[in-house]
């Protein structure tokens, strides 16, 4: 069968954008090396912050606020509960990269955004403890997301569109003619007429099959869960959250449906590849110990360890995303090096990737994330 595209990577932006492909009506193949939602790359583990006033910087505000636009259209579509409004709290000294990032972005945008200071974080959350002289930027309107219900969402949907999905097959070789593409499994050759690029900590590997070297690097990453009294950390009370700190930067969830708190360091990480097993949480000293030191200084009142797991985030040099079409070949676009923040953007990503195989343009500015900004030629 000839398709009209074919999807590399099934993972958030991939299956987002092959539901956005195949709603155009587009006769869309996607294929994975896994069964999307699964374990191996950067989407699992229950949840994901999505955040308004983006102390990344103000370039990603319009993307973000259009990412939680298409999110409520995917919950209407679906049925489905994806998001959880317990607003976002984030923390640290006020000269800090988190709380002025954040604070530029809220002006920039008018985003609803309160600060309060060590006192006012304690007095209203009692199960936090910070130091005088730190601030918080409290976010009403942002939240949480489910992520692997997003992604089986966004799978129901495209399936429904006429999308094709076959997992447990990777991608051997691929081969681009002037107005087609070919791609060769180990035991199937399927054809079409664009290529869209979404293979997360694969990225690098499978770019480098297109002649096109970009500057990626896959970390091990940990997080994990711990018993939590829900009077202080319950969803109904307690947000997600941020806390830039003098170890490090960590992020967290409060407990929902009674889960218990959940925890990660966005910072650091072990380069690893990604084609071999992930050690598993608990295998490196520091996986626990830097969440320790954490949650006995900042969060308290959190109980004991309950099960942690690994993921990958997927690094470029300037933590930006890559998200264009290929320099040599316009029928050919990619999405990658989501720098560990990505997911609360793949809805947008996904329009973002169908328009620009539909039309080669997008609506939404996405030039800060082309991938000519490096000098491709330094990669070769």
């Amino acid at each position: 069968m000839q398709y009209d595209v074919l999807v590399v990577g099934a993972g958030s932006m991939g299956m987002a954008a092959g539901y956005f492909l195949a709603k155009s009506g587009k006769r869309v193949l996607l294929l994975d090396s896994s069964h999307p939602p699964h374990q191996r790359g950067s989407h699992h583990g229950e949840t994901r912050i999505i955040r308004h006033a983006y102390a990344e910087g103000s370039l990603y505000v319009p993307f973000v606020l259009r990412a939680q636009e298409l999110w409520t259209s995917l919950e209407r579509e679906s049925g489905k509960s994806l998001f959880l409004k317990t607003g976002v709290l984030s923390v640290g000294k006020e000269e800090s990269k988190l709380v002025q990032g954040t604070l530029k972005s809220a002006e920039a945008y008018q985003l609803p955004l309160e600060v309060l200071n060590a006192n006012d974080i304690h007095h209203r959350y009692p199960g936090v403890n910070v130091q005088p002289g730190y601030v918080g930027c409290f976010e009403p309107n942002s939240g949480v997301l489910r992520c692997e219900e997003s992604i089986d969402a966004y799978r129901t949907l495209a399936e429904s569109y006429g999308a094709t999905i076959i997992g447990d097959t990777s991608v051997q070789d691929v081969e681009i003619h002037k107005d087609s593409v070919t791609v060769f499994t180990k035991t199937d050759t399927y054809n079409a007429h664009s290529l869209v690029v979404t293979s997360g900590a694969w990225a690098q590997e499978m770019l480098a099959k297109l002649d096109l070297t970009v500057p990626l690097t896959p970390l091990r990453k940990t997080f994990a869960w711990y018993n939590a009294d829900e009077r202080h950390y319950g969803s109904e009370q307690f947000p997600a959250f941020a806390f830039e700190t003098e170890n490090g930067l960590y992020y967290g969830f409060p407990s929902i449906d009674g889960a218990g708190l959940k925890v990660g360091r966005h910072d650091g990480g072990v380069p690893v590849n990604p084609n071999h097993d992930l050690q598993p949480f608990g295998a490196r000293k520091e996986d626990e110990e830097d969440l320790h030191t954490f949650l006995r200084h900042s969060l308290p009142k959190v109980g004991n360890l309950t099960y942690g797991k690994t993921c990958l985030y997927t690094m470029t040099p300037d933590d930006r995303f890559i998200i264009d079409r290929h320099p040599r070949h316009e029928h050919v676009a990619i999405a990658a090096g989501f720098s560990g923040h990505g997911f609360k953007f793949s809805s947008a990503v996904g329009q973002a990737l169908s328009q620009l195989i539909i039309s080669g343009n997008t609506d939404i500015d996405l030039s800060a994330f082309s991938c000519r900004r490096f000098n491709l030629n330094e990669y070769y």
